[in-house]
């Protein structure tokens, strides 16, 4: 008997036990909702606005515990200074940042510390947004601001982080100040919105700049960073917003060493516009060696290709006719292969209409043969082509119609393609099909408004990738045939000189970029449809 009362007690006790964790388990906290709150700033020393500073350091102190978030990124502090401050703390969280000061504050100067976003909460990483502190090393603090807003000259979206530069035009400044001397003022777009507002400047003249700044040293750097700059002085205090177009400015010409790449190869490289470079050998070649010099596809590289010779090095002079220079350079021998000719089809299986067919290679091609090329259809009936040698691209184009749902056996045989050291293709076989044309949409578009012709119309993908383009002379619809079901974007081109490409700017030469706009809304394009739009352009 008692062993049966111990038994239900038991039991019991278990009963009483599961309960009790049930309800603990139902009851147990959540942790309640996520914390959005950003730290709040308390305390400054010296206080935000104060006059006549004569320290070297400023002490924040926040409610909570912070940290700080690619804070060389985001901190701008204007006028510059030549040496970035100690900041305090660096990957540790703390209720305080501290920045010491390396340089010797100019004297009679309103100095602003912009920490963008960098101020983060330790636990969720909520950030206190553009924190702003300011103080003067004299009796006032300058009160006037300038807006305005950046954008990519060339490109839709516009680069992130850029810095606007303001700088007093007094008795110091020339147009080469940008590549020396850091801005009398700065701010920065940070990663969201492309505007600006500078703030508490003094009256004065002014030129306004933006820089992509790579190497974020707070001048200008023509061969890394993009430029934006007004031609006109600014006038403070103002009310006008402006604009400033970012753009990459094509480098001043210079001439890199070349080099062997392959034992039938040598390399010129440069540096800015290379179109009139002439590349001469001063030392005496063998009666054996033959030279020929090509321009490497969308490189700045002239290949200067040349049969194998057993000379220790070449002299060479690399002339520049436009720029009246002259290169010299010794070439010497490396123990390297030969470059020996590949031969690579444009598409190997699937073509799209309004696509050419191609055959590209790695050595420079000198004939074709097209006796021994065909093309046959899937009926196997004979299909009419026409080539063309294009020794700019270094390619052979074979040109077709392409019909819809059918099969192409492209063949090339052995002496179809011969390259300039005599070498022949061996035999190329592809296969190639189209689809349907309802898998593929029309469009239609007209340019009107405020037009200066020429125009390049360039139809592009989301990522601005090029998919078609068209060249416009004249008042006429543009139309853009078969195009592969996507979204799609219009851009515009002012072909201001007509030379058929976008030309970018040039900052001494107060030459700004090429006009480029473009269409509001991306364009969906659909299957088996038809679509036509008009794009009105105002100033």
């Amino acid at each position: 008997m008692k062993l049966v009362q111990r038994f239900f007690s038991f039991l019991f006790l278990m009963l009483v036990c599961v309960s009790l964790w049930q309800c603990a388990r139902r009851g147990s906290p959540s942790g309640g909702p996520k914390d959005v709150t950003p730290p709040k700033l308390v305390k400054t020393e010296p206080e935000n606005l104060t006059k006549n500073f004569k320290g070297n350091r400023i002490k924040l102190t926040y409610d909570e515990y912070i940290k700080l978030k690619d804070v060389q990124e985001q901190l701008i502090i204007s006028p510059p200074l030549k040496y970035q401050p100690e900041i305090k703390p660096q990957g540790s969280a703390s209720k305080t940042i501290e920045l010491v000061f390396k340089d010797t504050l100019r004297e009679n100067t309103t100095y602003t510390i912009n920490f963008g976003q960098s101020v983060v909460d330790h636990n969720e990483g909520n950030p206190y947004n553009l924190l702003t502190f300011v103080f003067s090393t004299g009796d006032v603090i300058d009160s006037l601001t300038l807006t305005g807003a950046v954008r990519d000259a060339f490109n839709r979206k516009a680069d992130e982080f850029i810095s606007v530069m303001l700088y007093e035009m007094d008795s110091a400044y020339t147009d080469s100040t940008i590549y020396k001397y850091p801005p009398n003022y700065m701010t920065n777009t940070l990663d969201s919105l492309p505007v600006f507002t500078l703030r508490y400047l003094k009256a004065g003249q002014y030129k306004l700049f933006a820089l992509k700044d790579k190497a974020k040293n707070n001048v200008f750097d023509q061969r890394a960073d993009k430029i934006g700059f007004l031609e006109d002085t600014i006038t403070l205090p103002t009310d006008s917003i402006y604009l400033l177009k970012l753009f990459q400015e094509v480098p001043d010409y210079k001439a890199s060493v070349p080099s062997y790449v392959a034992k039938n190869k040598i390399i010129f490289g440069y540096q800015g516009n290379g179109d009139s470079l002439q590349i001469t050998p001063l030392t005496t070649l063998p009666d054996s060696v033959n030279t020929l010099v090509r321009k490497e596809v969308e490189k700045d590289t002239l290949n200067y290709w040349l049969t194998p010779t057993d000379l220790d090095s070449i002299l060479f002079t690399v002339t520049n006719e436009q720029k009246k220079l002259i290169d010299t350079f010794t070439v010497k021998t490396r123990k390297l292969p030969l470059d020996s000719l590949k031969i690579v089809p444009s598409h190997s299986s699937k073509i799209n209409f309004e696509e050419s067919f191609y055959f590209s290679a790695n050595t420079p091609l000198t004939a074709i043969d097209t006796a021994y090329i065909s093309i046959l259809d899937k009926d196997s009936t004979s299909v009419n082509f026409y080539s063309k040698l294009d020794t700019v691209q270094n390619k052979v184009n074979l040109n077709f119609q392409l019909l819809d749902n059918q099969n192409y056996y492209v063949s090339a045989l052995p002496g179809a393609i011969t390259d300039f050291f005599g070498t022949q293709n061996d035999t190329l076989q592809i296969k190639l099909t189209t689809a349907s044309y309802a898998d593929y949409g029309d469009l239609r578009f007209n340019i009107k408004g405020d037009i200066t012709y020429p125009l390049i119309v360039q139809l592009t993908n989301k990522k601005d990738e090029l998919v078609r383009e068209v060249y416009l002379e004249e008042d006429k619809p543009i139309d853009f045939p078969k195009i592969l079901p996507n979204e799609y974007q219009i851009r515009v081109i002012f072909d201001a000189n007509g030379n058929g490409k976008w030309d970018s700017g040039n900052y001494l030469q107060k030459v700004q970029p090429e006009k480029v706009v473009y269409y509001p809304d991306i364009i969906e394009v659909r299957a088996f449809s038809e679509y036509e739009n008009t794009f009105t352009i105002k100033e």
